[in-house]
């Protein structure tokens, strides 16, 4: 799955985000809203790690993300 679907349904992906990172708030995922940068920084910010390993767990997510 491209990140433009996801943007372009993110209601529907937020759920299956916060699957995966139970640490991130409904707030936190109303802020993305879609924008995939924006939720890099999101949980390089919550979980404490650097930006490359918050990339991979972004990209990871993009690849698996189920319609």
């Amino acid at each position: 799955m491209n990140w433009d679907q996801i943007k372009g349904n993110w209601k529907q992906f937020k759920g299956q985000a916060q699957q995966k990172w139970g640490d991130l708030t409904g707030d936190d995922l109303d802020r993305v809203d879609g924008k995939r940068e924006e939720l890099v920084g999101v949980v390089q910010e919550r979980y404490g790690i650097a930006k490359d390993e918050a990339e991979k767990e972004v990209k990871d997510f993009e690849s698996n993300c189920r319609c």
